[in-house]
């Protein structure tokens, strides 16, 4: 097969690095990739060179391509039935005019067979580590205990809103740089992991509960009471960070306005909500807005700022998917027949034609 990986447009991580391009190589796929393509993440065209692979313009690239490996989708001129493996939203009439076949692969399940594959967590691990570092670098203070001949500097508290894959991270992180970490979440299966890491569980005083792999919007009295306690809570924190997200929908408003205003003087705020609406009212994304000495960081893409290990944990996730495909091609050349839960989960469109509507 012929392989084409993108340059990404506004992002820095690239979907295929030179190692998986060398294991693509090695099973005899020709490999090509934009000039390029690697240089914000960190790798550069001899490295790819070197790992079997042709450098060359996107023109040429995706000409006769049977595959495309991208992270954000983008509006090339595709051949019509190239595959089209990505993770982000994509324009359904534009691949149904192009008559592509997309795998969506922010759709993979939350599996265990899954995981080697699951984008979304590789990435948001990163995420919730990043948003630590960032924060103990933007903060004006210590963040462990620090006994000093001049007196004692008490730990940075720290809460976390949203205890998923990022959230967990995020309190890892926080716990080894020796901060005092608290963490909420709506799903009663978050307390024994939170736990586990060292943190406090926060529990919202409610008869209505959920669980599972993903967060659910809850009600309205749920809702009040997780009001209630977080303002109470809030007052007493140095660093805060928002991961809460529900698929498919504007992230939940946790952190409103006059509630930042109880906070402490110097505290902070990191929402990695930002770019689906924000956990904070007055997150912005892509900027820093401070109030009552209060900074509010909305990252539009925190990953751009660890592009060289994203895009590692990136290209191996797409090598295990693109090996799964390929080995269920080779039983069912007939995508839509292929009867596997990941790669049905992910098909979007197959040559141009939205699955749901395939007889």
């Amino acid at each position: 097969m012929k392989i084409f990986v993108v340059s990404e447009e506004s992002d820095n991580r690239v979907a295929v690095t030179p190692d998986i391009a060398k294991k693509f190589a090695d099973l005899t796929h020709e490999v090509f990739v934009a000039t390029n393509a690697g240089i914000n993440a960190g790798f550069s065209d001899i490295e790819y060179e070197k790992s079997g692979a042709v450098l060359c313009p996107a023109s040429s690239g995706l000409k006769g391509a049977d595959v495309v490996f991208s992270i954000n989708f983008q509006k090339l001129q595709y051949n019509p039935g190239t595959i089209l493996i990505t993770s982000q939203a994509i324009d359904l009439a534009f691949c149904e005019e192009q008559k592509l076949t997309v795998f969506a692969l922010n759709k993979i399940p939350r599996t265990t067979r899954a995981q080697y594959m699951d984008v979304l967590s590789s990435q948001a691990s990163l995420a919730g580590y990043k948003a630590m570092i960032e924060a103990a670098h933007e903060i004006n203070r210590a963040i462990p205990l620090m006994m000093t001949t001049a007196g004692t500097i008490p730990a940075a508290r720290v809460l976390v809103i949203g205890a998923g894959v990022a959230g967990l991270q995020a309190i890892a992180t926080a716990k080894r740089l020796g901060a005092v970490v608290s963490a909420f979440d709506v799903r009663t299966s978050a307390k024994e992991q939170v736990q586990s890491l060292g943190a406090k569980f926060i529990e919202v005083d409610s008869r209505e509960t959920t669980d599972g792999v993903y967060a659910k919007e809850m009600g309205e009295e749920y809702k009040r009471a997780q009001e209630k306690l977080l303002r109470e809570i809030l007052p007493s924190q140095d660093i805060v960070i928002t991961t809460a997200q529900i698929p498919g929908k504007k992230a939940p408003l946790i952190i409103k306005a006059d509630m930042i205003e109880t906070m402490k003087k110097g505290a902070l705020i990191i929402d990695l909500s930002a770019q689906s609406g924000g956990n904070c009212e007055i997150t912005v994304s892509g900027k820093t807005v401070e109030t009552n000495g209060v900074k509010v960081i909305g990252f539009d893409n925190i990953l751009n700022i660890i592009p060289y290990d994203a895009s590692k944990l990136y290209a191996k996730n797409v090598f295990a998917f693109f090996e799964l495909l390929i080995s269920k091609m080779q039983e069912q050349p007939d995508i839509t027949k292929i009867d596997d839960p990941i790669l049905k989960a992910t098909l979007v469109i197959y040559n141009g034609i939205k699955v749901d509507h395939l007889c």
